[in-house]
This record gives C-alpha cells, sequence and structure tokens, in this order.
C-alpha cells in the first residue's frame, strides 16, 4: 500500500509479502528514502537523486496508473539493490539529517548507507 501525505511531503510504502516485507519512506523535505526490511531487521537510506527517483506528484501519477490499469509501462520504474557493509546506530545527528519521519521507522535498527 502507498500513503501520500503531500503536506508533509512524505509517501510511506508497505510491503506485506511475508519474508519480503518492508516499510519504506520518501522524504522529500530532506532529501532521503528509508528502507526498514522485516526479514533483516536493518534500515536502508539513501539520498534521492532527482534524475532517478519521480518527484512526489509523479509518484501520486504512477500510483494511480497502476491500480487502474493494473501494469505499469513507464520508464520511471524504481529499483535498489542494498549491500550490506558497515552498519552503525543512528544518533541526534543522524535524526536531524534524515528526519522525524525515517528517525521513527529506523530508530534501533542498524542504518547501512
Amino acid at each position: 500500500t502507498m500513503t501520500i501525505h503531500s503536506e508533509e511531503h512524505i509517501v510511506d510504502v508497505h510491503v506485506r509479502s511475508g519474508v519480503y516485507s518492508s516499510d519504506t519512506i520518501f522524504d522529500y523535505t530532506h532529501g532521503y528514502i528509508a528502507t526498514r526490511l522485516f526479514s533483516r531487521n536493518a534500515c536502508f537510506i539513501m539520498k534521492i537523486k532527482k534524475e532517478y527517483i519521480p518527484e512526489l506528484q509523479e509518484i501520486g501519477h504512477l500510483a494511480f496508473e497502476r491500480q487502474t490499469m493494473k501494469d505499469m509501462y513507464s520508464p520511471n520504474n524504481v529499483w535498489a539493490q542494498f549491500q550490506t557493509g558497515n552498519s552503525r546506530l543512528g544518533n541526534v545527528k543522524d535524526w536531524i539529517l534524515y528526519g522525524k519521519h525515517i528517525e521513527k521507522l529506523c530508530t534501533g535498527l542498524p542504518l547501512y548507507q
């Protein structure tokens, strides 16, 4: 499921698929995406690159297309491959940078950038 909070410039994406379940937050105000993979009990954070990540309004449009057509023919499909490396727990400095929504999603979990 996808929830778009236009006034806060936030998109919440919840994938419920057993071992592949995850929650993702697109925080356009702070410019970061955070994905919490439940099977790994970890949070992956990456910077939003405008050339690869659709704008907030475009995500809403793509979600509407997906819902009505059940198939998305768009060059704006977003795929990310995460490679584990060094992790650390977030601190106050991180949460100021990433924002309160990502802090809520990732507090207490190892962070991978």
